[in-house]
């Protein structure tokens, strides 16, 4: 009988300790600022956390792309998405023509670094010349195949809501 009881007891104890130590805390969190090729990027939207998430058919949800001699310079493509239900998905894209060096790119249209975002109200693209596009991407580590750095920028247009993009961070490794 007393065994009976005792195990009772520590089942119980054992079900009240902190969930964090039976099952781990997997709130999302902003990837730290690496630059060892851990292949992340995430960002605050609006003061919200972004981080790529889902699928959308076959495509991975984030795809980095990097051309050492695209047209005799170098260039570097990102694009991401965030799955958010079945009929909302969130569209992020940023890209550097001409990256030769670490160092602060500007983001403008028409700059040498340029950013995009799609949403289900809005779409912000980075060749649109009604689209303010105003921040820059500085890139902290460019070492193939590591390209990494951090990035904040302002999108807006006419009759849509100010996308301001804070915090963001990368960190690419490629083959």
């Amino acid at each position: 009988m007393v065994a009976r009881y005792l195990s009772v007891v520590s089942l119980v104890l054992l079900l009240s300790l902190d969930s964090c130590f039976l099952f781990p805390d997997t709130k999302e969190v902003l990837p730290p600022a690496t630059q060892t090729g851990e292949n992340t990027l995430g960002f605050l939207l609006n003061g919200q956390l972004w981080l790529p998430k889902g699928m959308v058919g076959f495509s991975d949800h984030l795809s980095p792309y990097y051309d050492p001699d695209f047209d005799g310079r170098p260039v570097l493509n990102t694009t991401a998405y965030r799955v958010l239900s079945n009929s909302e998905v969130l569209y992020f894209a940023f890209g550097i023509d001409g990256i030769y060096r670490e160092g602060s790119y500007e983001v403008k249209f028409g700059g040498p670094a340029v950013g995009s975002f799609i949403d289900s109200k809005c779409k912000y693209f980075w060749n649109d010349s009604t689209v303010y596009q105003k921040g820059t991407i500085v890139i902290t580590k460019l070492a193939l195949p590591i390209i990494s750095g951090t990035f904040d920028f302002v999108l807006s247009k006419s009759g849509c809501d100010t996308v301001k993009i804070t915090k963001g961070r990368f960190d690419f490794k490629f083959q």
